[in-house]
């Protein structure tokens, strides 16, 4: 799996690329700058690109501009983005085009190892991974959108738990309940999301880029 990395912090850099690297992914380009990133990502096209929001020459949006920049160029460009803080408006940026492939993590979750490269993963295969204080935010500005107000509560939850990358199981162990329960919950979701099944869409992701970005 061929990995982008773009972070100035060289020591944070190097620790991503050695992290990468020991769970067998190929880091084909690791850079420090806005340009540079535009550059790797065009010429490289990875599987992945782990991407700081903040970034030379501005240090205010060069990396998550890049990114969406490349995804528009490259559509479906898997991006998993770093930030500092939960900022929404570029997380409802990165959101808005609904094409999957797309991560939002806080960079203390690099610090855990396997949620960090289990993220990384599930990204490149078109899933989501978003931090659970992203989840929050973004969802605590959006429950009175329509459709999204038909949501039940429990359905809002099982919904941000599946924002954040669980899988059925992993949703019903924390809400203790049974997996039946969760899948009831999910087509629930689906059917008033209005996300019909087809071969080509993966309605998990759809529902849950539908929620983040209402």
């Amino acid at each position: 799996m061929r990995v982008v990395i773009a972070e100035d912090l060289l020591l944070l850099r190097d620790g991503m690329i050695r992290l990468l690297q020991a769970h067998g992914f190929e880091v084909v380009a690791a850079v420090e700058s806005g340009p540079e990133l535009s550059a790797a990502l065009t010429e490289h096209k990875p599987d992945v690109a782990v991407v700081d929001v903040r970034l030379p020459p501005t240090f205010t949006d060069e990396g998550v501009r890049a990114a969406i920049q490349a995804r528009r160029d490259i559509p479906g460009l898997p991006v998993l983005v770093l930030s500092q803080y939960v900022e929404q408006l570029y997380a409802r940026e990165l959101l808005s085009d609904r094409s999957g492939g797309v991560g939002y993590l806080l960079k203390d979750r690099i610090s855990d190892v396997k949620q960090f490269v289990d993220a990384v993963r599930r990204v490149a295969d078109g899933g989501t991974a978003m931090d659970p204080e992203v989840v929050a935010q973004l969802l605590s500005s959006r429950e009175r959108d329509a459709p999204l107000a038909t949501l039940t509560p429990r359905e809002k939850e099982v919904l941000g738990l599946m924002a954040e990358g669980r899988s059925n199981a992993a949703i019903a162990a924390r809400l203790f309940v049974t997996e039946k329960a969760v899948g009831k919950h999910t087509n629930n979701i689906f059917t008033k999301l209005n996300l019909h099944q087809h071969e080509d869409d993966n309605r998990r992701v759809l529902a849950v880029l539908t929620y983040l970005n209402g």
